[in-house]
């Protein structure tokens, strides 16, 4: 499944910031529980239209489990998360969900939907374009199978993009790549969110990546979280 979207119906004092597109999700006193431990303890967040948000922290912190809340695959044990009805979120977790016998261009085809596009040379030509920006065209026709971390993670990232989604989670997405490509991927993310107004969503371990770009940093620890702000934390 390539989307994931957890809609509630927002209570009446959070309605006119859904409506006015400001918020896009909030997590109130959010507690996640599993087999007993707590994996998010009293989380309170708030994600507005149009961000980029950095989670860190440690293994184990809580960051999957976080992105997994917002992303609607994991309901809350506690508390309550608030979403907008707008969301099309889409997520890249580290299990990336490749068809390992298909080529990549047949794993990206997935993700052509004609409510979204008007032809298929549309859908096409936005294929195109990603894969050029992060140098795979030459190898679109390789089976998956035969594919390094690296290509796979593109593939996936890009068949995200490809849903044209206005929030976008990403949980270690550059796991598999150096520190050129990694700034290659984050500066096509950064054209979406200055372009289309995309929302990021990403937790990442790479300090050198997360200090180079602007955006708000939300530290996790021990499934708390201690820091949410601008100021570098890491």
């Amino acid at each position: 499944m390539l989307t994931g979207s957890y809609k509630t119906n927002p209570q009446s004092m959070f309605q006119d910031s859904f409506v006015q597109g400001q918020t896009l999700f909030k997590l109130d006193n959010v507690r996640v529980s599993f087999d007993g431990a707590d994996a998010l303890k009293d989380v309170n967040l708030q994600v507005g239209s149009g961000e980029i948000v950095f989670l860190t922290g440690v293994s184990g912190a809580g960051k999957t489990t976080l992105l997994n809340v917002l992303a609607g695959n994991i309901a809350p044990s506690g508390g309550k998360i608030y979403t907008s009805p707008s969301n099309f979120s889409v997520q890249v977790f580290q299990d990336l969900r490749l068809i390992e016998r298909m080529t990549c261009r047949e794993n990206l085809a997935f993700a052509y939907d004609p409510s979204i596009y008007k032809s298929k040379n549309e859908f096409k030509s936005d294929l195109e374009e990603l894969a050029k920006i992060l140098g795979i065209s030459s190898r679109l026709d390789m089976k998956i199978s035969d594919a390094n971390g690296g290509l796979k993670q593109k593939v996936a990232i890009i068949r995200a993009l490809l849903t044209r989604p206005n929030v976008f989670i990403a949980d270690e997405p550059t796991s598999s790549l150096d520190f050129d490509n990694a700034k290659r991927l984050f500066d096509l993310l950064n054209i979406y969110n200055s372009k289309r107004k995309m929302t990021i969503i990403w937790a990442s371990h790479n300090r050198e990546l997360v200090q180079k770009f602007t955006g708000r940093i939300i530290h996790l620890d021990k499934g708390r979280l201690i820091h949410s702000g601008h100021a570098c934390f890491i």
